[in-house]
């Protein structure tokens, strides 16, 4: 047991247990999700947001954490960077380690091109990786892409690209075989079949799993086979971009590197760029805790907007409803949505179901903001929360089943002496993905010539709101899209040598045209949760750590 003022709290919910897994919450309607979510999304906060002084989205609303990034000091001097000094030469050059930058290097290299792959820390260090509950794809024979569109299409407020979501749905069967064949180790039935479930918002039972470590299951796969490809596939780690290249044609055609531990500036010189940098948990939005991998600070979107690429919901993040909320060691963690697939509900501190456990994520999180806000979320020193009952799966699946088919939650809980099988536990929503980013259309194309962007970094695939699945989807769809139509492109594309960062000269006219003042320095790199120790501060020839 929790062993603290919590054990009466939770005493409340076992007594009321029985009941309560009989009782079906009626999903809301479309005017009550509406008024929930006008009332309590954190997206909904006016003052939380700013309008967008320069650059392509000039007037446009951003998060005051996002804007003041777009638009800070770039991390490099242009004049004291020396582009005649190649260090990197490839046809493509990939900017991302994770599902996406890799899904686009092995394609690309299938293609026959020449890939540096560039990641800030290693290969596999990326929200991927932290991706538990699975992957979504209408492959049975219940279920078809048509279907998947839907859910997905309205499941994002009907705001997203149609020509995005119609290529990740009618994809995603094909992405699924691709995965399992490169070795993927996806939950099966005895006779080889796949096992499916249900996520938030799905009409169908489309959500294949490896357990409760989807992400890192397919993140594995996906590294072993670009490290398998060394031939033509070169990783470099541990090295940010902290500026994209352009050449006298206004194209792209290369990046600024910088080692992160030296501080040592290089110049990688391409044909075509793929920005796959991933999402932005870690600017801690309205100061929310994150689910999300120690590099996601936007930096992709930053680079992409200093070189002109528009961004399209730069307003809009998604707080997923089940980050941990006790203890402080796990605070902002994710708790998958598999847990409420399998039949868990979320309880206030009375013992009532007061919403459908399988709402889009929007509704969910506006939900229990709500409970908590009103005085029905569960007092505690960390952080005010509900419970989501996890005993209830076992009463409804039987004995074994957490163990089996989640068995991350079992132990990041059991580390701190909670039981999920026997006890509820405490969330809260976590900051958790970038629904917006760098526009793109369905080959990945920004409208900067050569800048294609895949994954959490683009914007538009999942509108205003991401459904459960649909992430670890989009980043291996649209990361083999961007590298197979990098494959193409490359062949008619001659290595530029007129390099230029005059854009990023031009950028800071339009900072001091527009009075933009402040120290703050973009890309962010990696977070910092010191204050004042300048013993990290490292002087770079170039460039601002």
């Amino acid at each position: 047991m929790y062993g603290n003022y919590l054990d009466d709290a939770a005493k409340i919910v076992a007594e009321k247990r029985e009941e309560n897994l009989k009782f079906e919450h009626a999903r809301l309607t479309a005017e009550e999700k509406d008024d929930l979510l006008l009332k309590f999304h954190p997206d909904r906060i006016k003052e939380q947001f700013t309008e967008l002084k320069i650059g392509p989205n000039k007037g446009q609303k951003a998060p005051i954490e996002l804007a003041e990034m777009l638009q800070a000091k770039p991390r490099l001097e242009p004049e004291k960077i020396d582009l005649n000094h190649i260090d990197y030469e490839a046809d493509v050059l990939v900017i991302g380690g994770g599902g996406a930058g890799t899904s686009a290097a092995i394609m690309a290299s299938e293609a026959g091109a020449k890939v540096l792959l560039v990641t800030k820390l290693r290969v596999g260090d990326a929200n991927t990786m932290m991706a538990e509950g699975g992957i979504q794809a209408a492959d049975k024979p219940n279920d078809s892409p048509a279907q998947h569109y839907l859910d997905a299409f309205g499941g994002g407020h009907f705001d997203g690209k149609p020509e995005l979501v119609y290529t990740l749905v009618n994809k995603a069967p094909s992405v699924i075989k691709w995965l399992n064949d490169l070795g993927v180790e996806f939950d099966k039935m005895p006779d080889g079949t796949m096992v499916t479930t249900h996520g938030g918002g799905t009409s169908r039972k489309r959500m294949h799993a490896c357990k409760d470590y989807s992400g890192a299951e397919i993140m594995r796969t996906l590294r072993d086979e670009a490290f398998n490809r060394a031939d033509s596939i070169t990783v470099v780690d541990f090295t940010a971009a902290i500026e994209i290249i352009k050449n006298d044609k206004s194209e792209a055609c290369g990046a600024v590197l910088m080692n992160i531990e030296t501080g040592e500036i290089r110049i990688a010189k391409a044909k075509v760029v793929i920005i796959a940098t991933g999402g932005a948990g870690r600017m801690h939005y309205q100061g929310f805790p994150t689910s999300n991998h120690y590099g996601a600070t936007a930096d992709g979107l930053v680079m992409a907007y200093r070189a002109g690429a528009k961004l399209l919901y730069q307003d809009s993040l998604q707080y997923h409803p089940t980050g941990a909320a006790y203890p402080t060691q796990i605070l902002g963690k994710l708790v998958t949505e598999k847990v409420r697939s399998l039949g868990a509900k979320l309880i206030n501190k009375d013992g009532e179901v007061y919403i459908h456990p399988l709402e889009t994520r929007d509704v969910n999180a506006s939900g229990i903001i709500r409970e908590v806000r009103e005085g029905r979320g569960v007092k505690n020193d960390v952080q005010d929360a509900v419970w989501l009952d996890t005993p209830m799966i076992e009463m409804i699946h039987g004995e074994g089943t957490i163990l089996k088919s989640i068995p991350a939650m079992y132990n990041m809980f059991i580390k701190y002496g909670i039981d999920i099988r026997k006890e509820p536990i405490l969330v809260y929503p976590t900051l958790h993905y970038q629904n917006g980013g760098v526009e793109i259309n369905k080959t990945c194309h920004t409208n900067v010539p050569n800048l294609l962007v895949a994954g959490e970094a683009s914007g538009g695939v999942h509108g205003t709101n991401r459904l459960m699945g649909n992430s670890l989807l989009d980043v291996v769809v649209f990361g083999r899209e961007a590298g197979i139509e990098a494959g193409k492109m490359f062949k008619d594309i001659k290595l530029s040598d007129k390099l230029s960062l005059q854009h990023v000269k031009d950028f800071e006219k339009e900072r001091d045209a527009a009075k933009i003042s402040g120290d703050s320095v973009s890309p962010k790199i990696l977070p910092r949760y010191t204050h004042g120790n300048k013993e990290f501060e490292k002087d770079i020839p170039g460039a601002t750590l």
